[in-house]
């Protein structure tokens, strides 16, 4: 699906980015172009010096510029197959502190991003979000679901153009920048160390899952859909104990604009939502077709009513000695 294709990366200097790019230039070797479009110049600086010995160097190309940038993001399109889009202010607590900056990316950015992929004729656009945009509670979580709405709205404004939009929403990336687990691991030799909530709960994916979704998103997306996967759940306090097992744990209550437990799905959601074996969609609430006719055209199940997909009331738990295995080898 890559074979001559230019692929461009907002945010393209961040974990998914490089990870991504990584995974592309091994698996595909046929691609005609990798942008990685950030406003980042040591980082891209960087990464360039990174790739410099990979056999496919001379297909990467790095854009400085800003999803802010409408102009910007015009001439970096140009001739570009598929985007993903990465780009975003992720910080909840700094998001709460500086909400009109936090709109200027993640709500107009990605509206350039999108009008910018219909003028340039982009064939598909994958627009990565967040657990925090399912019934959000932050000002971080209603960004997010803002541009995830302009991005399946995509479909309605697109005319004549064949782009496929899709969004893919997944939890906190295992062991990822400002994350619970790299914290856990600087303090494992203290005594005490303290957590937030003792009931808190998390669902569980590694980078490369993600990057897989995003790749199934462009083989399946046929329009305006929202892609899940199906992860495992972990408790908090068990993540602790299989990282800092002789540490006692104090709890100080849960920060401003964080939630208990992660939600994928609402209930309001499931209502739209189509199961498959590893993964939901979300389909559009404003569609020219029924649930029923997409099921039959692309197999899967409509969900039961009623149905929500959050971290504590998931099936498949991890337990100390899995999180002790996943641990080891990051």
């Amino acid at each position: 699906m890559f074979e001559n294709k230019t692929i461009l990366i907002t945010g393209g200097t961040g974990s998914f980015g490089k990870r991504f790019t990584n995974i592309l230039l091994s698996r595909y070797k046929k691609i005609k172009k990798l942008i990685i479009f950030s406003r980042d110049e040591l980082k891209q600086f960087e990464m360039s010096n990174y790739y410099k010995t990979s056999l496919n160097f001379k297909k990467l190309r790095f854009f400085i510029g800003d999803i802010r940038d409408k102009q910007r993001l015009d001439m970096a399109l140009r001739d570009v197959d598929i985007v993903l889009h990465a780009a975003a202010l992720k910080h909840v607590p700094s998001s709460e502190y500086n909400p009109f900056e936090t709109i200027k990316t993640n709500v107009i950015g990605t509206q350039n991003v999108i009008e910018s992929c219909i003028e340039n004729n982009v064939s598909n656009l994958v627009s990565l979000s967040t657990d925090k945009a399912s019934s959000p509670v932050n000002l971080y979580g209603a960004s997010k679901l803002v541009a995830d709405k302009i991005a399946v709205g995509a479909e309605y404004i697109k005319g004549k153009t064949k782009m496929i939009s899709a969004v893919v929403r997944y939890g906190n990336v295992m062991a990822s920048r400002g994350s619970i687990i790299p914290i856990l691991l600087k303090k494992k030799n203290q005594k005490i160390i303290k957590l937030t909530d003792k009931d808190m709960t998390r669902f569980n994916i590694s980078l490369d899952e993600a990057i897989e979704l995003v790749l199934l998103s462009i083989k399946k997306a046929k329009g305006g859909e929202i892609f899940v996967p199906k992860l495992n759940s972990y408790r908090l306090i068990d993540l602790a104990k299989a990282i800092a097992p002789k540490a006692k744990l104090l709890f100080s209550g849960i920060r401003p604009g964080e939630k208990i437990h992660e939600e994928m799905i609402s209930f309001t959601e499931s209502a739209n939502t189509i199961e498959y074996n590893k993964y939901f969609i979300i389909l559009p609430s404003f569609r020219e077709y029924s649930i029923a006719e997409y099921v039959k055209k692309n197999g899967g199940k409509k969900v039961v009513n009623r149905f929500s997909y959050s971290s504590n009331t998931n099936k498949n738990f991890l337990k100390i000695p899995e999180i002790k295995k996943i641990v080891a080898k990051l």
